[in-house]
């Protein structure tokens, strides 16, 4: 089990050893899982996109190996230099899909973090797991940092999975989980804004594409299915990996006074999200606390400082927020889509 670092330590420094030439010092901030490997110039003036280019395949190799690379003190300014960076990675950015939370978009393809009430924390989550193709990267920038708090915690899901009991993780394995969704209610995006459409038509096109099951229901109001894997394996590594939004939506991850509210005003079956095994049968409220206590035993988290680039794995990493004070300006970014064909063969959710 992780030491989860207290809110508001700073990044250690302890001696680097430096071969002749280098530009760049590279540190694991957590001992036992290395998440992340943070990277600092050796000296002013660094450059860093030309950096990133001239050491590509071992940045991929650390990214691989931590699952986050944290850039700090290199004199990044705004979206510009955050776009240029990811470009410099290579990166092939893509839009956010099957929008779930509220976000503006800057510039491209290039997001805010999730509008969120600062005094609610947002749970670990890989970024769009429920979708047929997600993300395999997303970045974030710090433009600026929370006044307390305002953390960006991530975990390693191989390690989570790890930390999952044998009988739990083998019930998910063999099911999958499925997602529920219900558009309408007044809580959440209305379909057309989360599937990026207009008519009705439209959203049955894409929702057959992407295997999802639905039903229209009276008043505009929709209702829909998703079931997918819920372990899966890295398209370059093949390690196995703990990757659903199970616990993420699952009720009993609500505060008592809000799902006590909801599930009063809606009923269980009209809950704007809500998260069952694969075959529909409902997870127990403690399956759901063995799983957030084993996120809750990787979480690392370190403080956002302005200038800071977090470059994640999608796949290989889970990320959240914690609360805060005071004005908070992360960017976020995603991309090098991954779909299932290349991650399970043969799997077709």
């Amino acid at each position: 089990m992780n030491t989860m670092p207290k809110p508001g330590l700073n990044l250690r420094r302890p001696a680097v050893r430096l071969s002749d030439g280098s530009l760049v010092d590279k540190q694991p901030f957590n001992s036992e899982s290395g998440l992340p490997l943070v990277l600092r110039p050796h000296a002013k003036g660094v450059d860093l996109l030309g950096w990133i280019k001239d050491n590509q395949a071992q940045l991929q190799q650390d990214l691989l190996q931590y699952g986050g690379l944290l850039f700090r003190d290199f004199d990044m300014r705004g979206v510009q230099d955050f776009q240029a960076s990811l470009d410099a990675f290579g990166v092939q950015l893509m839009n956010y899909i099957e929008k779930a939370t509220p976000r503006k978009q800057v510039d491209g393809q290039v997001y805010t973090s999730t509008i969120f009430p600062p005094e609610h924390v947002i749970a670990l989550h890989n970024e769009l797991s429920y979708v047929r193709q997600w993300p395999g990267r997303i970045a974030f920038f710090c433009e600026v940092a929370a006044e307390t708090e305002g953390e960006t915690p991530i975990a390693d899901v191989r390690r989570v999975l790890a930390a999952i009991d044998t009988e739990v993780k083998e019930k998910f394995r063999r099911l999958g989980w499925m997602l529920v969704r219900n558009f309408g209610s007044g809580i959440g995006p209305s379909w057309q804004h989360s599937l990026a459409v207009e008519t009705r038509e439209e959203a049955e096109a894409y929702m057959q594409k992407s295997d999802t099951q639905w039903t229209w229901m009276e008043g505009d109001r929709l209702r829909t299915s998703q079931v997918r894997s819920s372990i899966r394996c890295h398209p370059q590594t093949g390690e196995e990996l703990w990757f659903n939004h199970i616990a993420f939506w699952h009720p009993s991850s609500m505060t008592d006074e809000i799902r006590t509210s909801l599930t009063g005003d809606l009923g269980v079956e009209n809950l704007p999200y809500n998260t069952f095994y694969g075959d529909g049968t409902v997870i127990p409220d403690e399956i759901v606390a063995h799983l957030r206590a084993a996120y809750d035993a990787e979480t690392v988290k370190f403080c956002w400082q302005p200038g800071d680039l977090l470059l994640l794995d999608n796949m290989l990493v889970a990320h959240g927020r914690s609360r805060f004070t005071g004005e908070r300006k992360i960017l976020t970014a995603m991309g090098d889509e991954v779909r299932p064909a290349s991650v399970l063969p043969g799997s077709t959710n």
